[in-house]
């Protein structure tokens, strides 16, 4: 008998599997909590997301909007406008990434805390 079971986060068709790749993304989580707020223009996530390139923001967006999380809107207008939205799937990521955002807020220290004292170098006595 298979220690595996359908829907096992170790399978590779496991649905947690898809979710954790999707916001595993450095970029993806800040671009869709700053896309919560409404749309927006290519260049107001770079003034809004600090540190992003246009080049990552760009690769990003399109990540997203290949996953069916972000719509891209192209205005028929002069000069050409882009504007970026959550689509409603997209939209229902806002909550769990708030409770991460909590979470780390809570707990940020503590883990700070943890990766020095692994990474404080060891004496050892002889």
């Amino acid at each position: 008998m298979s220690a595996f079971r359908p829907g096992d986060p170790f399978l590779a068709d496991c649905p947690a599997r898809l979710a954790v790749e999707l916001i595993a993304d450095k970029w993806t989580v800040v671009v869709l909590y700053g896309l919560s707020k409404g749309p927006a223009r290519h260049g107001q996530l770079v003034e809004m997301i600090g540190g992003v390139s246009r080049k990552m923001l760009t690769q990003t967006l399109r990540r997203l909007e290949a996953h069916g999380l972000v719509r891209r809107h192209a205005h028929a207008e002069m000069p050409p406008r882009v504007e970026y939205e959550l689509t409603p799937l997209g939209a229902t990521l806002i909550d769990p990434i708030q409770v991460l955002t909590e979470w780390a807020r809570t707990n940020g220290d503590a883990v700070l805390d943890a990766l020095d004292a692994h990474s404080a170098p060891v004496v050892r006595s002889t």
